[in-house]
């Protein structure tokens, strides 16, 4: 018989089988931090009892791929969270500065475009869904700092974001009121550059930006924390 994954392994179990097509799912992007794992209709997808789906979602949990939330069920988890951290502080301090290097080399057309990719993650707020408005984001962000005249910092800047992509990152996830504060912000920071600004408040606006979006997720950690198990 095959799967949706392809034919089972012959000695695989289901709960093996279960645990093998959701991990191949998270670790592909396919599931983004914060998609709910329904157990049912996991179930019925892979044609098996919801028990080897469940068997698999706690092997999933304890290898802090997947957490628990009352009232919400199973969802992946966002990997590595002090990882996150600290690089959404570094991409902060680097992107900002990027940007406000670059703003002076920024032509009308890249104003143009970025405005354009911006409404484009307006249009996206009727139908959300957190993993392209997460890439219109980078589409937007990269507009404005490919310019940056310093390799170095812009090298940086390209290191933070491939590591907010190896950790499957998409803040948007877990707070989606969130985008469109973003969008607002986004405009903010174009008319500082077309102002122009100093560079100072364009490094300002862009840093606080993405420290804007570290701290809502921040929150929604605290506030979903789940209490630890008795010893």
């Amino acid at each position: 018989m095959s799967t949706i994954s392809g034919s089972p392994r012959a000695s695989e179990s289901k709960s093996e089988r279960a645990y093998r097509v959701l991990r191949k799912r998270i670790d592909a992007g396919q599931y983004a931090p914060g998609f709910r794992l329904g157990l049912a209709s996991l179930a019925r997808e892979l044609g098996m009892s919801v028990v080897p789906v469940r068997e698999a979602i706690r092997r999933l949990e304890a290898e802090s791929l997947v957490t628990f939330e009352r009232n919400v069920g199973a969802q992946v988890a966002l990997l590595r969270e002090t990882e996150y951290l600290h690089t959404m502080q570094t991409l902060a301090l680097v992107e900002g500065s990027a940007t406000a290097l670059a703003s002076p080399n920024i032509s009308p057309a890249q104003m143009t475009r970025a405005r354009e990719i911006n409404e484009n993650m307006r249009d996206t707020l009727n139908n959300f869904e957190p993993k392209q408005f997460t890439a219109l984001n980078l589409e937007f962000h990269s507009v404005l700092f490919e310019s940056c005249p310093n390799p170095h910092i812009l090298d940086l800047v390209h290191r933070g974001w491939n590591r907010m992509s190896l950790l499957r990152e998409s803040s948007f996830s877990f707070v989606p009121d969130r985008a469109q504060e973003s969008i607002t912000e986004h405009e903010r920071i174009l008319q500082l550059i077309e102002a122009p600004a100093p560079g100072i408040d364009i490094e300002l606006a862009a840093r606080n930006h993405r420290l804007a979006t570290l701290e809502a997720v921040l929150a929604h950690q605290n506030k979903h924390a789940l209490p630890a198990p008795a010893a």
